[in-house]
């Protein structure tokens, strides 16, 4: 337990996440189409506001602004040569803000998807992918990050490609796959597959678990799905603050603060350890879970119906763990507004 993360791990059977990179840069002025990550230097008062929302809402825990910090990504706007650079002051501007705060915080280096296709299925070699993300992984290192947190990845090839970066970059790691298709991955893999998988990984991640997808309701179907697999390595629950919609001309996430508290401590209820918000998810839900986390008792594990009751129904019937991939029933329960 030499790392931060373990080590307040260690002291706590829970910690806040942060919420909504993109939905709180955007309300800031970023325009669709435009790089996050130059804001890391172009507009560093922004990143550290972004920072310290999450912070003084009550996360233990936040992600840099770099979810597209990879080559890949940033050629997509010319900045393929400043990967380092933009990481490192993604990190650096994290890390000022958490050495300045009263109480441990962590500072999660993300590292999203390179949206390239992995070979066999694409031309992304494994080794050019581990070379992608060793490159972003060193730019977070120097910029103070306490641990990288790979998100959203669908391919486990991918998966283990960003291990091993982090590994030759000598960085604990923690990584999150995003669950929207009857329980999988957009590649096919299950909660039972990705337990397996990060078990089976040279360089393991201190946690692991779901974020994104297409709901709360489904997400914490997930995390039983984990947890049905016997795994005992901390679990992440990073669920959208609600279904995505349109209002007048920006897109619009309906889930309430009261309901993502809710959210949070069914999470924690049903085995995760790190709990957060993923789109739409605002400094205000953040307080509402935290609070919710420290008044709310320990309560035993929620059925599928109970979630399915309180969070609203799952998106599809089949939650990616029946046997032979054939469907299941669908547990329905009476509608509130998603979360």
């Amino acid at each position: 337990m030499s790392d931060p993360l373990s080590s307040l791990l260690a002291t706590r059977d829970w910690l806040l996440a942060d919420g909504a990179t993109g939905t709180t840069l955007f309300n800031m002025g970023l325009q669709s189409g435009d790089a996050p990550e130059l804001w890391n230097v172009d507009h560093p008062d922004r990143i550290t506001q972004l920072y310290k929302g999450a912070v003084d809402a009550g996360s233990d825990l936040f992600l840099t602004n770099t979810f597209g910090g990879t080559a890949a990504r940033l050629k997509l706007h010319d900045a393929q040569t400043r990967v380092f650079e933009l990481n490192k002051a993604g990190a650096a501007i994290g890390r000022e803000l958490a050495d300045s705060t009263n109480r441990p915080v962590i500072v999660a280096g993300s590292v999203g998807p390179t949206g390239e296709i992995m070979a066999p299925m694409g031309a992304l070699t494994h080794e050019i992918a581990v070379e992608m993300f060793h490159e972003q992984a060193e730019g977070l290192k120097a910029g103070g990050a306490d641990v990288l947190w790979v998100e959203t990845i669908s391919a486990p090839e991918e998966y283990k490609a960003a291990a091993e970066a982090a590994k030759l970059a000598d960085m604990p790691f923690c990584g999150t796959m995003s669950f929207d298709t009857a329980g999988r991955t957009m590649m096919g893999v299950t909660s039972a597959a990705m337990a397996t998988l990060v078990e089976r990984l040279d360089h393991k991640p201190i946690a692991f678990g779901a974020n994104c997808g297409v709901g709360a309701s489904d997400l914490l179907r997930t995390v039983l799905g984990f947890r049905a697999a016997g795994t005992e390595r901390p679990v992440i629950a990073k669920g959208n603050a609600g279904i995505p919609k349109y209002v007048d001309g920006h897109i619009h996430y309906d889930g309430t603060p009261e309901l993502m508290a809710r959210y949070a401590v069914l999470a924690r209820d049903v085995g995760a350890t790190i709990i957060g918000g993923c789109c739409g998810t605002t400094p205000d839900h953040l307080r509402q879970m935290r609070r919710a986390l420290e008044e709310t008792p320990r309560g035993a594990c929620p059925s599928l119906e109970q979630i399915a009751a309180e969070l609203g129904g799952f998106s599809s019937d089949a939650d990616g763990t029946e046997a032979g991939g054939g469907p299941v029933r669908e547990r329905r329960g009476r509608r509130r507004a998603r979360a």
